[in-house]
């Protein structure tokens, strides 16, 4: 018996490198977050027909005023994907023990670009509502699996900043979608806001499928899963072919069938069995869950900003272009801000405990500048202090992510993010939403409505303060379950660059 050397990937490097992968999932978030903008511009969305008491009228203009739809209906667009979000992100993490991950990204991303798509040729409120919850289906599998992909080949020492920069596309996405669905709305129409970003998100779609499968930190590689699954299909092919040549043996092959039945229904059952336990591990870890409530409150208020903030400005202040004025706040303060975060992160040495005090100071100052904000009559005055706000609570990106990344076992991250990502929109901005509408239409005054979301961020930053004193543990270097081989423990090291195994020769 001899041994020798392998390769398992090219000897040349990759032109797929971990900084490329990073900016292939920059643009990708980037664009989920164009269209949450998009959809919540003044040109898109528009605004209802209006008449005088002299009963002069105009039309209405974007989805809302030609579908006729009162601020609560308005708001629900903006919290229908969650329904598709909800559904599928539990399902894609859960998969993801099971099925390449960078293959389940390519199908979500497909079911996005179709679902956008179908967004431009709704003809009513409830299919253009139906086409945002499958926007929410095709999100769900990106924003589970892209943010472990970039912790496991980022740089140690700036797992933290590469996180930020990712994250650093959510605000710079909702900026450039408030500029983008304000310029197409008023000089074409709004359907075509959403086939463009289709026509841009297909490529990346195509290239989940294309591109050569990666693996996750804390699974085993797929060719290893592929051999295994070879070896028990062959073997199966050879007693379905010995029971069909022995005619004889009728009673043997039913028994086969049924075994193999059993065998399937036994796997469900264990994926399933695994999955609770799973999510047992996750709502135990008081880390990860005032980390996770801290996340829903701030969302809450995020949410409502980024798609109520262009209407309340324009009420308020008589902003003539708040989609752009709003949306290059954002663009600025949102690239400053996450960034920021990320870095004081490192700087600070990248820990639990670090994180939980950059989140509680940054949101608490924050909300203390954006509630000042709405006090003042002077739109400039508004301008500076918000701005101030928003650097401030943007800040929080990289922190409350590195987390969710770091206070679980590396085989539970997926999942981590999946929960975390659920929990924030439907306890977040996704009632939001709506209810800042209801609240609007009940008052009809949209600075109280404005000050008193405003005020929800302090809650946020006591939460996020008590977890500074929790016990925690950083888990990334801890063995996943299951990781028993060292093919499993390779995984540790950078994903994207050539590896080699040792395999044994018979002579």
């Amino acid at each position: 018996m001899a041994s020798s050397l392998v390769p398992l990937s090219a000897p040349h490097p990759s032109w797929f490198t971990p900084k490329r992968l990073l900016v292939i999932f920059c643009v990708i978030n980037m664009l989920n977050y164009v269209d949450r903008g998009t959809i919540a511009s003044n040109g898109v969305n528009g605004s209802l027909g209006t008449c005088t008491s002299s009963g002069t009228c105009t039309s209405g203009s974007g989805i809302q005023g030609e579908f006729n739809l009162n601020n609560f209906e308005d708001g629900v667009l903006s919290s229908a994907f969650m329904v598709g979000l909800l559904v599928a992100s539990p399902i894609f993490a859960s998969l993801s023990k099971s099925v390449n991950p960078f293959r389940l990204i390519g199908v979500g991303l497909s079911v996005w670009t179709l679902a956008t798509a179908g967004c431009g040729f709704s003809f009513n409120f409830w299919s253009i509502t139906i086409c945002r919850m499958l926007v929410g289906v095709g999100e769900a599998s990106f924003i589970s699996l892209a943010a472990p992909f970039i912790d496991d080949n980022a740089p140690i020492a700036q797992k933290t900043a590469w996180l930020a920069i990712f994250y650093m596309c959510i605000p710079t996405g909702y900026a450039l979608g408030y500029v983008y669905g304000g310029l197409v709305g008023t000089y074409l129409n709004w359907r075509f806001a959403f086939w463009v970003e289709a026509i841009l998100m297909l490529p990346f779609a195509v290239l989940g499928f294309v591109m050569k499968p990666l693996n996750l930190k804390g699974f085993a590689p797929a060719e290893s899963k592929q051999a295994l699954i070879s070896e028990e299909t062959d073997v199966q092919e050879v007693q379905d072919t010995d029971a069909l040549n022995d005619s004889a043996k009728p009673t043997k092959e039913k028994f086969s069938h049924m075994f193999s039945k059993m065998k399937c229904t036994c796997i469900d059952l264990n994926q399933f069995s695994r999955f609770i336990k799973d999510m047992k591990a996750l709502l135990v870890d008081k880390v990860y869950v005032v980390n996770v409530l801290g996340y829903c409150a701030y969302n809450f208020v995020l949410g409502a900003y980024s798609y109520w903030g262009p209407k309340a400005g324009y009420k308020i202040y008589n902003m003539s272009d708040a989609d752009l004025i709003f949306g290059g706040i954002t663009i600025v303060c949102g690239i400053l801000g996450t960034l920021a975060g990320g870095y004081v992160l490192d700087l600070m040495k990248s820990t639990i405990p670090n994180a939980f005090k950059l989140l509680s100071v940054t949101t608490f100052f924050g909300a203390i500048f954006c509630f000042t904000a709405f006090c003042f009559q002077n739109m400039y005055a508004f301008l500076a202090f918000f701005s101030v706000g928003e650097l401030l609570v943007f800040a929080i990106q990289g922190p409350v992510n590195y987390i969710c990344l770091h206070c679980v076992n590396p085989s539970l991250r997926p999942l981590s993010m999946a929960i975390s990502t659920v929990s924030i929109h439907i306890f977040g901005d996704v009632p939001s939403s709506p209810l800042v509408g209801v609240l609007q239409d009940a008052i009809n005054n949209w600075r109280e409505t404005s000050l008193i979301l405003t005020s929800i961020l302090f809650p946020a930053a006591g939460i996020w303060f008590t977890g500074i004193f929790l016990h925690s543990v950083d888990r990334f270097n801890e063995d996943s379950e299951g990781q028993v081989t060292e093919v499993d423990r390779s995984n540790a090291t950078p994903l994207l660059e050539p590896r080699v195994a040792e395999t044994s020769l018979f002579c």
